[in-house]
């Protein structure tokens, strides 16, 4: 499918990285909101709690399918104790921006919103800077 557009060979070798970055992404941000959602929504938990589970189930997911397969033509993989140690700092930096997006839109005393309203910019502003967060430092 990409063989037709017409791009150059590195930018289509970066759109097959996007794509395969927004299926799995996709997965991993669905199995964060299964595991989210419940816990906050039925008060099971504080939303804090829920986002700190979602991020875990996420974060290991996340490791192994965008690892294996997201950009497995992307860098070298001469020393995976550095990826590793990278991607966890990148996972970090996504649980604190989704931890942001919780205090912010949920807590009494900031918007007071429901249990659902982080999940936009979960959904949509996490994904893109850890897209190239790992591009242009995890997987190089």
């Amino acid at each position: 499918m990409l063989e037709r557009l017409p791009l150059k060979p590195r930018h289509r070798a970066v759109a097959a990285q996007v794509i395969r970055f927004g299926l799995v992404g996709g997965f991993v941000t669905a199995l964060y909101a299964i595991v989210y959602s419940p816990l906050a929504k039925y008060g099971l938990t504080s939303p804090q709690v829920a986002n700190f589970l979602g991020y875990l189930t996420a974060m290991i997911t996340g490791y192994v399918l965008h690892s294996r397969w997201s950009f497995r033509d992307h860098g070298k993989r001469d020393n995976p104790a550095r990826t590793t140690s990278r991607f966890l700092i990148v996972s970090l930096i996504s649980y604190g921006l989704n931890a942001g997006f919780v205090f912010l839109l949920t807590d009494s005393r900031m918007a007071g919103g429901p249990w659902w309203w982080p999940l936009l910019p979960i959904l949509f502003v996490t994904p893109a800077v850890t897209f190239v967060l790992n591009r242009q430092w995890v997987f190089r």
